[in-house]
Order: C-alpha cells, then structure tokens, then sequence
C-alpha cells in the first residue's frame, strides 16, 4: 500500500517488483540499460554512442509516459562517461519521480474511475 500526497490521503495498492518499480513499468529494453532504486529512480542508459543512448532513452520516455497516460516527472537528465576499458563510454541517467514508475497515477485514476460510480 502507499499513501500519496494531496489534498486528502488516498491509500492504494501497487503492485511492484523487488526494486519497488510497477511491474507493468515499460523497462528499458538494451542489456546495459536499467533502472535503479531512490531518490529520483535513475534510468540508466549506456553505450559507447552518444546518439543510440539518447534515442534509446528517448523510446523508453515514450513509451514510458503512453503507459503512465502523462508525462513522466523527469526531474534531471545526467551525462556522464566511464573510460576504463571493456565499459561503454557514455552513461546517460534520467531521473524520473518515483511514484510515476510505480504507477501510482494510473492507481490513482482507477481509484477516481471507481469513486465515480463507473
């Protein structure tokens, strides 16, 4: 269960998995990409061309934000590069508000659906 900010508290049920992400959360779909645990839920996205991470990160955003139904809260983008040997070079982090990898607006939005007699 999980109590979400706002005018009055709404408890819900989410289903997550063991790094505390929706199981339904759309995952990054390369090897070398994941997501990570809190603050800010870093998605990592990595390889040794800068343009195929960006655009892999950018595909997930997508279909990230069509499964939430909004905008994912991306709250930072981080770049980053690791030189030693046998890693891809470019390490690019966007840090997405936790609860909307969680699924929690889309709770929240059945919750409302089903409170409104439908």
């Amino acid at each position: 269960m999980s109590e979400l900010a706002g005018d009055r508290p709404v408890s819900i049920a989410l289903e997550l998995d063991e790094a505390g992400v929706s199981v339904n959360l759309p995952r990054p779909p390369h090897q070398g990409d994941q997501v990570y645990g809190v603050p800010y839920r870093p998605v990592e996205f990595r390889d040794d061309d800068l343009p195929t991470a960006l655009e892999r990160s950018a595909e997930w955003l997508r279909r990230t934000q069509e499964w939430l139904g909004e905008p994912v809260d991306v709250i930072a983008i981080h770049l980053d590069y690791d030189d030693s040997e046998d890693s891809p070079y470019y390490d690019v982090k966007l840090l997405c508000n936790e609860e909307d990898l969680a699924g929690a607006p889309i709770a929240l939005r059945e919750v409302a659906h089903r409170s409104n007699g439908h």
